[in-house]
């Protein structure tokens, strides 16, 4: 079992939970010590405090990792998700729809946020991960009436930053929590959708229809031609018009309208030319006497779906028949929507309804009328800015235990019923400990509590050689735990006393605690610390890199590290054929890995082992097909590409390099580029 290095260290007193664990937690290491807390800050947490026999741990020979030795102080991570929200909570997806969060799956593409410039910006991001869990529940009531369940330990983002649930004011357990009046950031509550009634479709039908469909009747020399023809660029607006038709016992023929060109898009239709179908739809369009809400509803979604528009954060539906500006003002009032008539004077008479109130009500457009076309829905790089009425006006425990639901994205939050949600990164190899990589890694713990003392051992031991040591490369050494258990602290004395080199790969800031530790050990050994940026691309990275932080938000953190008086060096990683390997790329990634301070750059192949192989072949020939040609050319010999393109990179890195300032190695001093080295394993990459 992997658990064969530890055992419990003895048990003293202790004001807080200590019992000896008991199976099934876990079963493989009888008699340690599981600890609980009771803080808010480490709620429906164990941490199994251990005695590791050894803490310098050799990388197999197997591996192709650039360093031999490693230290590291836990297993899981109390920075991972404890977050949770009920199971009911609407969650943004990117198609503009809610889904429950319990019914998420891992891939499932939904709406997060990202820092750019002065805003924060709604951008795509995928699931990661998704569990379930058990916890005390909380109500947070809103003042639009928004209310949301979650646990104490969920954080929102507010007017005055990210609040937990609960906390407390001083003590262990003090962090920022919420109180009534702070104002969350967002939306406020989601609409529900209409139900696909009779009158929901057949109010569809005459938006689609009477907005850009034709109809009618017509008397040639040759005879009478009775036609119906809808033509579409979205093939979900012609579907669903295709389907509700059908519903209505009218059968139509799909044809390809018009074929694309350098100017504009396909064209699909579908089409009758029986008159008993014509008779049938011209009575389906038919302006009801007494519209019903279903109806309404209905009419607005297919009207928008065919005359309307959502660009630069202003919907707009164009017509110039006063009867469906007439009909479509009437039912954006009916539900209480502002909205203003804009006449530009144009000889067609064509006007523009225009609805007023921001993100907040389109979002409510959206998800009330339900339109088709989910490229109109689009919120993508609007900027949080709203200024609704989300002020807390309760929070309520709820007293008693309840299934709730977390999930890990790309960006680490979510859109929760309106309000923006946080989540976390990190979800690494807790398998490994015969523990389950959902719950088990967030809330079991292992913390070799007598690590510091165990490095001052095995750095004095006779056969130590002074090998360079390597932390940070399976679980974040600094996570939220060592704020707590303040390992690293002795760890890092007693490298520093014995001057043993060592780096940390880390994305925590709980590093700058530890700065005067640091300078310290630098001053006798070589302290390096690193991050992996291989390619600045947005739109690239949100495709191959979703679950890792974006490439600014590490490049701010080495320009914070070197602002210290540490020279980072970076990993340009990975760096991907024929997506990420031109020149232009390689210098805009040069170019702004040189802006961030750094004083290397170590450009590394994307490297394919077995598992990652497959994801990303499947990738690749989905969004990019025809590049897979030369990645089988590239890896056919196995996980590395050749050494020869290897060897083409560095040399392409290190012109860009030379041209950005980041070429002093060649005038003598030891901030240079190496030659290629050994890729580092997938692991290591994934937590850089």
């Amino acid at each position: 079992m992997r658990w064969d290095n530890l055992t419990a260290p003895p048990v003293e007193g202790d004001p807080e939970r200590a019992a000896p664990a008991t199976p099934p937690l876990p079963l493989a290491l009888p008699g340690a010590v599981a600890r609980t807390f009771d803080t808010p800050e480490f709620a429906g947490m164990t941490f199994y405090e251990v005695q590791a026999k050894s803490i310098l741990n050799r990388v197999p020979g197997q591996s192709r990792v650039p360093f031999e030795w490693t230290i590291n102080p836990y297993r899981g991570c109390s920075h991972a998700c404890v977050y949770c929200l009920g199971a009911e909570t609407p969650i943004l997806m990117a198609d503009g729809r809610t889904k429950p969060i319990s019914d998420l799956e891992p891939g499932d593409r939904i709406y997060g946020t990202e820092r750019r410039g002065a805003y924060r910006r709604y951008v795509v991001t995928t699931v990661l991960d998704k569990w379930p869990t058990v916890k005390p529940a909380y109500r947070v009531t809103l003042t639009d009436g928004t209310t949301l369940i979650a646990s104490g330990d969920h954080r929102f983002l507010s007017d005055r930053g990210w609040k937990y649930v609960t906390g407390a004011m001083q003590g262990v357990g003090q962090r920022p929590y919420l109180t009534t009046n702070n104002r969350l950031i967002g939306t406020g509550r989601f609409a529900a959708g209409p139900k696909e009634s009779p009158d929901y479709r057949r109010g569809y039908l005459c938006g689609m229809v009477r907005g850009d469909g034709q109809l009618g009747t017509f008397s040639y020399a040759y005879g009478v031609v009775h036609r119906f023809r809808l033509a579409l660029v979205d093939d979900e607006a012609l579907s669903r018009s295709e389907r509700y038709l059908a519903r209505e016992g009218i059968q139509t023929r799909r044809f390809s309208f018009m074929p694309a060109s350098t100017t504009r898009q396909a064209l699909s239709a579908i089409r009758t030319s029986k008159q008993r179908d014509i008779e049938s739809i011209t009575k389906l369009i038919e302006w009801p006497v007494n519209p019903s809400d279903e109806w309404r509803l209905g009419f607005l979604a297919g009207i928008f779906d065919a005359e309307g528009s959502c660009s630069r954060g202003v919907l707009r539906i164009s017509n110039s028949d006063d009867a469906i500006l007439d009909q479509t003002t009437e039912a954006l009032r009916r539900f209480g929507f502002s909205c203003v008539l804009e006449d530009p004077g144009k000889p067609n008479r064509v006007r523009q309804i225009r609805l007023t109130g921001g993100l907040p009500a389109r979002l409510r457009f959206f998800h009330l009328t339900d339109p088709a076309i989910t490229r109109k829905r689009s919120i993508e790089g609007t900027a949080l800015k709203c200024q609704a009425d989300l002020r807390v006006v309760d929070i309520q425990a709820l007293g008693l235990e309840l299934p709730l639901w977390d999930i890990t994205t790309g960006t680490g939050d979510f859109i929760a019923d309106g309000v923006v949600s946080h989540n976390c990164f990190a979800r690494n190899t807790h398998t490994y400990l015969d523990l389950d990589a959902g719950a088990d890694f967030d809330r079991q713990v292992i913390v070799k509590v007598n690590a510091g003392e165990l490095v001052r051992r095995e750095l004095a031991a006779p056969k130590w050689r002074g090998a360079h040591v390597a932390m940070g490369t399976n679980v974040d050494c600094y996570q939220r735990a060592e704020g707590r258990y303040r390992l690293m602290p002795q760890i890092i004395a007693a490298l520093r006393d014995f001057a043993n080199p060592f780096s940390i790969l880390t994305k925590g800031t709980l590093i700058l605690r530890d700065l005067p530790l640091l300078r310290q050990a630098a001053e006798v050994t070589r302290v390096g610390i690193s991050y992996s940026v291989g390619f600045v691309d947005e739109q690239l990275w949100r495709g191959v890199e979703p679950g890792t932080p974006h490439p600014s938000r590490r490049l701010d953190a080495v320009r914070r590290l070197t602002d210290a008086g540490f020279e980072v060096g970076v990993l340009m990683a990975p760096i991907l054929p024929g997506l990420s390997d031109g020149d232009e790329s390689i210098d805009a990634t040069v170019s702004a890995i040189a802006a961030a301070g750094a004083t290397s750059v170590t450009p590394l192949a994307l490297h394919l082992r077995p598992g990652a192989r497959e994801w990303y072949a499947q990738w690749l020939a989905r969004e990019h097909p025809h590049l897979a040609p030369r990645y089988r050319e590239l890896y056919r010999a196995g996980a590395y590409a050749p050494q020869a393109y290897q060897r083409e990179l560095t040399a392409r890195v290190r012109i860009a390099a030379r041209r950005h300032g980041l070429h002093r190695g060649e005038l003598g001093d030891n901030r240079r580029l190496p030659e290629p080295p050994p890729p580092p394993a997938a692991e290591q990459l994934t937590l850089l």
